[in-house]
């Protein structure tokens, strides 16, 4: 009797962009075409979601702060588990996997089990965010470097964010919106000036996106005074004036001394 073997599986850790399924790379979306299992973020939008063939069955792995509905070490063995079972698993993150998306942490996890495993970079959300802002991260006259880094990865006293905003730099903050007075403190301590320009872009690349404007200074008190919500960035530096955003100051004369700033 002829025997049939199993084809291997293979695991895919996938970007989807920051929201915009327009975004989505051809090659992400072809994957998700294929797929047999598709393990999805909650940061994935739902026009990205909404791709996906209604026979691909799915797993959401979605996080919020402190909450998680599936911790890293099951996310980690649920790949591999079903890759080994002879599966195309698309793992689907949000933006890009390698950029606060924990995929290197799958990477490793599927080395060390022995899986095939291929990485599909996504946009992400510092890209698609500031370019719906028209905000440029580098500008030849503002800053020539350049930043990313999280707000509540581990304690804000822990790391170290010297010399990443100031004059010449722009500093990209993921993940910031519950610590952004603290935020705010951290970087005036360090020497940031208080009226360096802040954009604040909540639920970048959708139909409901917000750019706001402010001064580092009142960056904790736009947040709550305008009800920022997740999913949002933070982005700090002379750039930031250049952004087509709302300025939402809550002190007298800070709009005009934003549109000052040259």
């Amino acid at each position: 009797m002829e025997k049939h073997l199993q084809s291997p599986g293979k695991l895919w850790l996938v970007g989807a962009g920051p929201g915009d399924p327009d975004l989505l790379t051809l090659r992400a979306a072809r994957l998700l075409e294929s797929a047999d299992l598709v393990v999805h973020d909650g940061l994935v939008g739902e026009g990205v979601l909404a791709l996906i063939p209604r026979h691909v069955a799915r797993v959401s792995v979605a996080k919020q702060r402190s909450r998680h509905t599936m911790k890293q070490e099951l996310i980690n063995e649920l790949l591999v588990r079903e890759t080994r079972a002879g599966k195309q698993v698309v793992r689907l993150k949000g933006g890009d996997p390698f950029i606060f998306g924990r995929g290197g942490e799958e990477l490793d996890a599927a080395r060390e089990a022995g899986i095939a495993c291929e990485v599909v970079p996504g946009i992400t959300a510092a890209a698609g965010c500031a370019a719906q802002a028209g905000l440029p991260l580098t500008h030849r006259e503002d800053a020539s470097a350049v930043s990313f880094v999280a707000g509540q990865c581990k304690d804000l006293t822990d790391q170290d964010w010297s010399g990443l905003a100031g004059h010449g730099r722009t500093l990209v903050i993921y993940m910031g919106l519950a610590t952004a007075s603290a935020i705010a403190d951290k970087l005036i301590a360090d020497g940031v000036s208080p009226d360096l320009p802040v954009a604040v872009v909540e639920r970048g690349t959708t139909a409901y996106a917000r750019v706001l404007r402010t001064l580092l200074t009142d960056l904790g008190d736009l947040v709550a005074r305008e009800r920022v919500a997740s999913p949002a960035l933070i982005i700090v530096g002379k750039v930031a004036a250049r952004a087509d955003a709302l300025d939402c100051l809550g002190a007298p004369g800070v709009a005009e001394h934003i549109r000052g700033i040259s």
